[in-house]
Protein backbone atom coordinates (compact mmCIF):
# COMPACT_ATOMS: atom_id res chain seq x y z
CA UNK A 1 0.00 0.00 0.00
CA UNK A 2 1.25 3.50 -0.30
CA UNK A 3 2.31 5.36 2.73
CA UNK A 4 0.63 8.76 2.88
CA UNK A 5 0.83 12.01 4.66
CA UNK A 6 -1.61 14.62 5.05
CA UNK A 7 -1.88 17.75 6.33
CA UNK A 8 -3.16 18.85 9.44
CA UNK A 9 -6.64 20.70 7.83
CA UNK A 10 -6.84 17.46 5.63
CA UNK A 11 -6.53 15.38 8.82
CA UNK A 12 -8.65 17.21 10.62
CA UNK A 13 -11.53 17.25 8.15
CA UNK A 14 -10.37 13.02 7.87
CA UNK A 15 -10.92 13.11 11.42
CA UNK A 16 -14.48 14.67 11.32
CA UNK A 17 -16.05 12.31 8.82
CA UNK A 18 -14.92 9.36 11.34
CA UNK A 19 -11.58 8.48 11.09
CA UNK A 20 -9.38 7.87 14.38
CA UNK A 21 -7.01 10.63 14.97
CA UNK A 22 -4.27 8.83 17.39
CA UNK A 23 -1.39 10.94 19.23
CA UNK A 24 1.66 8.96 19.46
CA UNK A 25 3.28 10.97 21.27
CA UNK A 26 4.82 10.06 24.79
CA UNK A 27 2.85 11.19 28.03
CA UNK A 28 4.56 13.86 29.42
CA UNK A 29 4.35 15.62 25.61
CA UNK A 30 0.72 14.90 25.47
CA UNK A 31 0.46 16.94 28.70
CA UNK A 32 1.20 20.37 27.29
CA UNK A 33 -1.67 19.90 24.76
CA UNK A 34 -3.21 17.79 22.09
CA UNK A 35 -5.34 18.15 18.72
CA UNK A 36 -8.83 18.49 19.71
CA UNK A 37 -10.76 14.76 19.59
CA UNK A 38 -7.45 12.59 19.19
CA UNK A 39 -6.57 9.42 21.33
CA UNK A 40 -3.56 9.62 22.73
CA UNK A 41 -1.43 6.15 22.83
CA UNK A 42 2.00 6.36 22.88
CA UNK A 43 3.63 5.18 19.98
CA UNK A 44 6.03 2.26 21.86
CA UNK A 45 2.73 0.97 24.02
CA UNK A 46 0.87 1.06 20.36
CA UNK A 47 3.07 -1.13 18.38
CA UNK A 48 3.52 -3.22 21.24
CA UNK A 49 0.19 -4.24 21.52
CA UNK A 50 -1.69 -2.65 18.82
CA UNK A 51 -4.71 -5.34 18.64
CA UNK A 52 -6.23 -3.81 22.17
CA UNK A 53 -5.80 -0.65 20.48
CA UNK A 54 -6.66 -0.53 16.77
CA UNK A 55 -8.60 -4.52 16.20
CA UNK A 56 -9.78 -3.00 13.00
CA UNK A 57 -7.45 -3.63 10.23
CA UNK A 58 -9.97 -1.88 7.99
CA UNK A 59 -10.32 1.31 9.86
CA UNK A 60 -8.82 5.16 8.66
CA UNK A 61 -6.11 5.77 11.18
CA UNK A 62 -4.55 9.47 10.98
CA UNK A 63 -1.27 9.65 13.35
CA UNK A 64 -0.04 12.59 14.66
CA UNK A 65 3.28 13.21 16.67
CA UNK A 66 5.17 16.59 17.19
CA UNK A 67 6.47 17.08 13.94
CA UNK A 68 6.03 13.93 11.88
CA UNK A 69 8.97 11.74 12.59
CA UNK A 70 7.67 9.23 15.10
CA UNK A 71 3.85 9.04 13.29
CA UNK A 72 5.64 8.55 10.35
CA UNK A 73 7.92 5.62 11.66
CA UNK A 74 4.76 4.62 13.50
CA UNK A 75 2.78 4.48 10.18
CA UNK A 76 5.46 2.12 8.92
CA UNK A 77 5.17 -0.36 11.74
CA UNK A 78 1.55 -0.67 11.69
CA UNK A 79 1.45 -0.71 7.78
CA UNK A 80 3.42 -3.98 7.85
CA UNK A 81 1.40 -5.40 10.38
CA UNK A 82 -1.68 -5.24 7.90
CA UNK A 83 -3.14 -2.36 8.73
CA UNK A 84 -4.82 -0.56 5.18
CA UNK A 85 -5.77 3.04 5.63
CA UNK A 86 -3.05 4.64 7.24
CA UNK A 87 -2.33 8.55 7.07
CA UNK A 88 0.29 10.34 8.51
CA UNK A 89 -0.14 14.11 9.76
CA UNK A 90 2.57 16.45 8.25
CA UNK A 91 4.82 18.59 10.52
CA UNK A 92 2.81 17.16 13.60
CA UNK A 93 1.18 18.61 16.43
CA UNK A 94 2.90 21.88 15.81
CA UNK A 95 1.69 22.31 12.38
CA UNK A 96 -1.91 21.35 13.95
CA UNK A 97 -1.53 24.12 16.17
CA UNK A 98 0.25 26.69 13.61
CA UNK A 99 -2.76 25.80 11.19
CA UNK A 100 -4.92 27.14 13.88
CA UNK A 101 -6.80 23.42 14.42
CA UNK A 102 -8.45 23.40 17.61
CA UNK A 103 -6.44 22.23 20.43
CA UNK A 104 -6.92 20.52 23.94
CA UNK A 105 -5.23 23.02 25.73
CA UNK A 106 -3.99 21.38 29.67
CA UNK A 107 -5.00 22.88 33.06
CA UNK A 108 -1.71 25.44 32.87
CA UNK A 109 -1.02 29.17 32.65
CA UNK A 110 0.69 29.89 29.47
CA UNK A 111 3.45 31.29 31.81
CA UNK A 112 3.84 28.32 33.60
CA UNK A 113 4.07 26.53 30.00
CA UNK A 114 6.45 28.85 28.56
CA UNK A 115 8.58 29.22 31.53
CA UNK A 116 9.09 25.31 32.36
CA UNK A 117 8.87 24.16 28.55
CA UNK A 118 12.20 22.70 28.77
CA UNK A 119 11.33 20.86 31.66
CA UNK A 120 8.30 20.12 30.37
CA UNK A 121 9.66 18.03 27.79
CA UNK A 122 11.52 16.08 29.90
CA UNK A 123 10.34 12.36 30.91
CA UNK A 124 11.62 12.17 33.85
CA UNK A 125 10.42 15.78 34.99
CA UNK A 126 7.08 16.51 32.74
CA UNK A 127 4.33 18.36 34.00
CA UNK A 128 4.06 16.00 37.58
CA UNK A 129 7.52 17.01 38.43
CA UNK A 130 6.88 20.56 37.57
CA UNK A 131 4.54 20.73 40.22
CA UNK A 132 6.65 18.86 42.52
CA UNK A 133 9.37 21.81 42.15
CA UNK A 134 6.49 23.78 42.62
CA UNK A 135 5.18 23.02 45.56
CA UNK A 136 8.62 22.06 47.30
CA UNK A 137 10.32 24.53 50.31
CA UNK A 138 13.88 24.75 50.76
CA UNK A 139 16.24 26.38 53.46
CA UNK A 140 19.14 28.15 51.95
CA UNK A 141 21.35 29.13 54.77
CA UNK A 142 23.52 31.83 53.47
CA UNK A 143 23.15 34.23 50.33
CA UNK A 144 27.04 34.46 49.71
CA UNK A 145 29.04 32.54 46.95
CA UNK A 146 27.61 29.52 47.47
CA UNK A 147 24.17 30.78 47.68
CA UNK A 148 24.04 32.79 44.99
CA UNK A 149 24.42 30.30 42.41
CA UNK A 150 22.43 27.37 44.18
CA UNK A 151 19.44 30.21 44.75
CA UNK A 152 19.13 31.32 40.92
CA UNK A 153 19.41 28.03 39.94
CA UNK A 154 16.64 26.84 42.04
CA UNK A 155 14.15 30.00 41.14
CA UNK A 156 14.77 29.31 37.64
CA UNK A 157 13.81 25.54 37.81
CA UNK A 158 10.69 26.70 39.42
CA UNK A 159 11.35 25.95 43.04
CA UNK A 160 7.78 27.21 44.69
CA UNK A 161 9.36 28.52 48.23
CA UNK A 162 13.18 29.43 49.40
CA UNK A 163 13.45 30.15 52.51
CA UNK A 164 16.93 32.11 52.81
CA UNK A 165 18.17 33.09 55.95
CA UNK A 166 21.91 35.13 55.90
CA UNK A 167 22.19 38.20 58.52
CA UNK A 168 25.15 39.89 56.78
CA UNK A 169 24.94 43.05 54.05
CA UNK A 170 26.50 43.47 50.90
CA UNK A 171 29.92 44.41 50.64
CA UNK A 172 31.94 45.06 48.02
CA UNK A 173 34.69 42.13 48.18
CA UNK A 174 31.67 40.37 47.69
CA UNK A 175 30.98 40.74 44.07
CA UNK A 176 33.65 39.32 42.70
CA UNK A 177 31.39 35.74 43.60
CA UNK A 178 28.53 36.32 44.95
CA UNK A 179 26.44 37.01 41.82
CA UNK A 180 23.20 37.69 43.56
CA UNK A 181 23.91 41.16 44.37
CA UNK A 182 25.28 44.34 42.39
CA UNK A 183 27.19 47.29 43.03
CA UNK A 184 24.09 49.01 43.65
CA UNK A 185 23.20 47.05 46.79
CA UNK A 186 25.90 47.46 48.64
CA UNK A 187 25.08 47.79 52.58
CA UNK A 188 21.77 46.13 51.82
CA UNK A 189 20.76 43.43 53.57
CA UNK A 190 22.06 40.07 51.51
CA UNK A 191 18.76 38.37 52.20
CA UNK A 192 16.58 41.60 50.52
CA UNK A 193 19.03 41.42 47.61
CA UNK A 194 18.56 38.31 47.16
CA UNK A 195 15.04 38.02 47.11
CA UNK A 196 15.11 41.19 44.24
CA UNK A 197 17.20 39.24 42.21
CA UNK A 198 15.32 35.93 42.57
CA UNK A 199 12.08 37.91 41.96
CA UNK A 200 13.13 39.63 39.31
CA UNK A 201 13.81 36.24 37.42
CA UNK A 202 11.00 34.62 38.48
CA UNK A 203 8.02 36.06 39.71
CA UNK A 204 6.33 32.74 40.78
CA UNK A 205 8.81 32.10 43.13
CA UNK A 206 8.09 33.11 46.98
CA UNK A 207 10.89 33.85 48.88
CA UNK A 208 11.09 34.00 52.93
CA UNK A 209 14.23 36.10 53.57
CA UNK A 210 15.09 36.13 57.31
CA UNK A 211 17.75 38.21 58.47
CA UNK A 212 19.06 36.36 61.18
CA UNK A 213 22.18 34.33 62.33
CA UNK A 214 21.45 30.65 62.28
CA UNK A 215 21.21 29.21 65.81
CA UNK A 216 20.39 26.74 68.52
CA UNK A 217 17.46 29.03 69.01
CA UNK A 218 15.84 29.25 65.94
CA UNK A 219 17.48 26.37 64.03
CA UNK A 220 13.73 24.69 64.45
CA UNK A 221 11.82 27.19 63.76
CA UNK A 222 14.06 28.28 60.35
CA UNK A 223 13.33 24.55 59.31
CA UNK A 224 9.76 24.23 60.10
CA UNK A 225 7.80 22.81 57.20
CA UNK A 226 11.22 22.26 54.76
CA UNK A 227 11.81 19.90 52.18
CA UNK A 228 15.62 19.97 51.35
CA UNK A 229 18.30 22.35 53.30
CA UNK A 230 21.18 23.73 51.54
CA UNK A 231 24.41 24.87 53.88
CA UNK A 232 25.53 27.45 51.73
CA UNK A 233 27.34 28.79 54.87
CA UNK A 234 30.81 29.79 55.59
CA UNK A 235 31.43 28.37 59.74
CA UNK A 236 31.77 25.51 61.18
CA UNK A 237 29.09 26.72 63.49
CA UNK A 238 26.73 26.37 60.73
CA UNK A 239 27.73 23.14 59.58
CA UNK A 240 27.46 21.43 62.70
CA UNK A 241 24.45 23.31 63.84
CA UNK A 242 21.97 22.60 60.23
CA UNK A 243 23.81 18.97 60.45
CA UNK A 244 22.35 18.38 63.69
CA UNK A 245 18.83 19.85 63.04
CA UNK A 246 18.56 17.86 59.61
CA UNK A 247 19.24 14.22 61.49
CA UNK A 248 16.74 15.45 64.02
CA UNK A 249 14.23 16.25 62.09
CA UNK A 250 14.57 14.09 59.08
CA UNK A 251 15.73 16.61 56.15
CA UNK A 252 18.26 15.93 53.69
CA UNK A 253 21.16 18.79 53.68
CA UNK A 254 23.44 19.26 50.51
CA UNK A 255 26.46 20.61 51.46
CA UNK A 256 28.92 22.40 49.84
CA UNK A 257 32.07 24.34 50.91
CA UNK A 258 35.12 25.93 49.01
CA UNK A 259 38.46 27.31 49.73
CA UNK A 260 41.15 28.61 47.30
CA UNK A 261 41.20 26.21 44.39
CA UNK A 262 39.27 23.68 45.59
CA UNK A 263 35.55 22.62 46.37
CA UNK A 264 33.28 19.69 47.96
CA UNK A 265 29.78 18.52 47.41
CA UNK A 266 28.07 15.99 49.50
CA UNK A 267 24.31 15.10 50.32
CA UNK A 268 23.71 13.82 54.21
CA UNK A 269 20.62 12.38 54.93
CA UNK A 270 21.03 10.79 57.81
CA UNK A 271 17.72 11.70 59.44
CA UNK A 272 16.03 9.72 57.31
CA UNK A 273 18.52 6.39 57.10
CA UNK A 274 19.94 6.16 60.46
CA UNK A 275 22.98 3.64 60.11
CA UNK A 276 22.70 3.47 56.39
CA UNK A 277 23.22 7.35 55.49
CA UNK A 278 25.72 9.27 57.12
CA UNK A 279 25.55 12.58 58.29
CA UNK A 280 28.48 15.49 58.41
CA UNK A 281 29.74 14.09 61.70
CA UNK A 282 30.69 10.97 60.18
CA UNK A 283 33.09 12.79 58.51
CA UNK A 284 34.14 15.12 60.62
CA UNK A 285 33.17 14.33 64.17
CA UNK A 286 33.96 17.29 65.49
CA UNK A 287 35.54 20.92 64.01
CA UNK A 288 39.24 22.14 64.30
CA UNK A 289 40.51 24.13 66.80
CA UNK A 290 39.49 27.75 66.00
CA UNK A 291 43.09 29.01 65.23
CA UNK A 292 43.23 25.74 62.68
CA UNK A 293 40.87 27.03 60.68
CA UNK A 294 41.52 29.65 58.27
CA UNK A 295 40.42 32.86 58.13
CA UNK A 296 37.25 33.70 55.69
CA UNK A 297 39.11 37.43 54.55
CA UNK A 298 42.39 35.74 54.09
CA UNK A 299 41.92 32.33 52.84
CA UNK A 300 40.56 33.64 49.30
CA UNK A 301 38.64 31.58 46.91
CA UNK A 302 39.15 31.56 43.00
CA UNK A 303 35.72 33.48 42.10
CA UNK A 304 34.08 31.02 39.34
CA UNK A 305 34.25 28.29 42.22
CA UNK A 306 31.75 28.55 44.20
CA UNK A 307 29.79 29.23 41.62
CA UNK A 308 30.85 25.50 40.01
CA UNK A 309 29.78 23.94 43.79
CA UNK A 310 26.76 26.33 44.11
CA UNK A 311 25.69 24.82 41.04
CA UNK A 312 26.31 21.57 41.55
CA UNK A 313 23.93 21.85 44.99
CA UNK A 314 20.95 23.14 43.32
CA UNK A 315 21.55 19.90 41.22
CA UNK A 316 21.30 17.42 44.05
CA UNK A 317 18.45 19.41 45.64
CA UNK A 318 16.45 19.43 42.50
CA UNK A 319 17.41 15.78 42.28
CA UNK A 320 15.98 14.64 45.88
CA UNK A 321 12.80 16.90 45.12
CA UNK A 322 12.31 14.81 42.07
CA UNK A 323 13.37 11.59 42.86
CA UNK A 324 15.91 11.21 39.84
CA UNK A 325 19.43 9.63 39.56
CA UNK A 326 21.37 8.73 42.73
CA UNK A 327 22.13 11.83 44.82
CA UNK A 328 25.58 12.44 46.48
CA UNK A 329 24.46 10.27 49.71
CA UNK A 330 27.65 8.66 51.52
CA UNK A 331 29.87 10.35 48.89
CA UNK A 332 31.88 13.45 49.07
CA UNK A 333 32.22 15.26 45.46
CA UNK A 334 35.65 16.78 45.24
CA UNK A 335 36.60 19.36 42.60
CA UNK A 336 40.23 20.59 41.94
CA UNK A 337 39.49 23.73 39.93
CA UNK A 338 43.27 24.16 38.66
CA UNK A 339 43.30 20.34 37.19
CA UNK A 340 39.93 20.43 36.63
CA UNK A 341 39.31 17.28 38.63
CA UNK A 342 36.59 15.27 40.04
CA UNK A 343 36.75 12.64 42.43
CA UNK A 344 34.62 10.82 45.03
CA UNK A 345 35.44 9.71 48.51
CA UNK A 346 32.85 7.27 49.69
CA UNK A 347 31.40 8.21 53.98
CA UNK A 348 30.24 5.19 55.58
CA UNK A 349 28.34 6.01 58.37
CA UNK A 350 30.12 5.64 62.11
CA UNK A 351 28.02 3.39 64.12
CA UNK A 352 29.79 5.41 67.27
CA UNK A 353 28.66 8.47 65.46
CA UNK A 354 27.35 11.01 68.58
CA UNK A 355 24.23 12.23 66.29
CA UNK A 356 23.22 9.74 63.93
CA UNK A 357 23.93 6.29 65.22
CA UNK A 358 20.89 4.28 65.37
CA UNK A 359 20.35 3.98 69.03
CA UNK A 360 21.73 7.49 69.74
CA UNK A 361 19.18 9.96 71.56
CA UNK A 362 19.04 13.54 70.55
CA UNK A 363 21.12 15.28 73.12
CA UNK A 364 20.03 19.07 72.23
CA UNK A 365 21.54 21.57 70.12
CA UNK A 366 25.28 23.67 70.71
CA UNK A 367 26.11 27.03 69.21
CA UNK A 368 30.07 26.78 68.88
CA UNK A 369 32.12 29.94 68.30
CA UNK A 370 31.28 30.85 64.89
CA UNK A 371 35.11 30.10 63.12
CA UNK A 372 35.41 30.22 60.06
CA UNK A 373 35.69 27.06 57.64
CA UNK A 374 36.21 26.49 53.74
CA UNK A 375 32.85 27.89 52.80
CA UNK A 376 31.57 30.60 50.47
CA UNK A 377 33.64 33.26 52.02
Amino acid sequence: MELRSISPSEARARQQAGALLIDVRANHERALGMAEGAVGIARDDLLQNPDAHLPDLDAEILLLCQAGVRSSQCLQALAALGYRQLASVEGGTRAWAAAGLPMCKPDIDPDFADRYSRHLRLPKVGLAGQRLLEAARVLLVGAGGLGSPAAYYLAAAGVGMLRIVDDDVVDRSNLQRQILHTEARIGQAKVDSAAQALTDLNPRLHIDAVRERLTAANVERLLDGIDVVVDGGDNFAVRYLLNDACVHLGKPLVHGAVQAFDGQVSVFDAGRARGQSPCYRCLFPSPPPADAAPNCAEAGVLGVLPGIIGVLQATEVLKLLLGLGTPLRGQLLMVDALDMAFRKLTILPDPACPVCAPDRAFNGYVDMPASCAAGDS
